[in-house]
């Protein structure tokens, strides 16, 4: 049976699952985007953050799925990478759209979404993506996810929109104020991931009337902009990964049920469904 290792990557971390016969080992190193790093520096984070933990074994076969990994200069560019430092093994790479598709439908057709930092949607034949909704990314689009979330609740507080209890709740839990958040915003880098930290205050103050309201709304907007646009949606279940989807997986589940539409799996994160593919 051979060796597999299995990548799934986004720009903050990599999950890396190691199958050896029955044995399951999962590492992590950090996010390897082709947008942000030369192949060198893949290179060289795969060398010095996997391969110690690995323990000397070596894979037959890697299939990487990573963010940025749609367009064919980045995908040559990872697997230049990764075969510099697994030379005799196939090396398989795609975009982690695809590792969400095939980790929630397996080789059945569907819709598949992540909402995580970012979001994003497809229609899937159980082979191969047919439809994406395009991913406008977080100035433009990301409907629905941590950093479109984050933002209403940063607008909420800036523009004083929450009530008394709601302001409190906000200074005791982040402790900052306009100038810090807008300097963040528009002059550090990485704004998505400081706007995406916001979105831990909805989950925390689940049941105010205008935190329920701002969940909703962005998933509402999820589903007119995306899912509304697969004629698919409407007769195939509708599938979720990433952290977003999965801690208010019970909205989710409102929003299909009041639209009719068929909810399927909601999954933290896809490594467990492309185990069981990959198997």
């Amino acid at each position: 049976m051979p060796i597999k290792l299995i990548a799934d990557s986004g720009s903050t971390k990599t999950e890396w699952c190691l199958l050896n016969g029955t044995s399951a080992k999962t590492f992590y190193t950090q996010g390897l985007s082709p947008y942000f790093l030369s192949a060198e520096q893949i290179e060289y984070i795969i060398t010095e953050e996997l391969k110690p933990k690995m323990k000397k074994v070596e894979p037959d076969e890697i299939f990487f799925y990573g963010t940025g990994c749609s367009n064919a200069e980045n995908v040559k560019l990872v697997k230049k990478a990764i075969q510099k430092v697994f030379a005799d093994a196939d090396v398989s790479v795609d975009h982690d759209l695809m590792g969400a598709a095939k980790a929630l439908c397996g080789n059945e057709k569907g819709v598949a979404c992540i909402l995580g930092t970012g979001s994003n949607s497809c229609y899937y034949n159980g082979k191969k993506i047919i439809k994406n909704s395009p991913g406008l990314g977080y100035v433009l689009g990301d409907e629905g996810s941590g950093a479109y979330l984050g933002r209403k609740v940063i607008q909420y507080f800036l523009y004083n929109t929450f009530d008394g209890d709601l302001m409190d709740r906000f200074h005791a839990k982040f402790n900052t104020n306009s100038d810090e958040i807008l300097t963040a915003v528009y002059k550090k880098p990485l704004p998505n991931r400081y706007l995406a930290s916001f979105a831990i205050f909805l989950a925390e103050n689940r049941g105010h009337y205008m935190v329920e309201n701002i969940i909703e709304d962005g998933f509402n907007d999820f589903f007119f902009n995306h899912i509304y646009k697969y004629r698919e949606s409407w007769t195939l279940p509708i599938n979720f990964t990433g952290s977003v989807a999965y801690g208010f997986r019970d909205v989710l589940k409102d929003l299909c049920s009041s639209y009719e539409l068929e909810l399927g799996k909601v999954i933290k994160k896809p490594m467990d469904g492309l185990v069981k593919f990959h198997r």
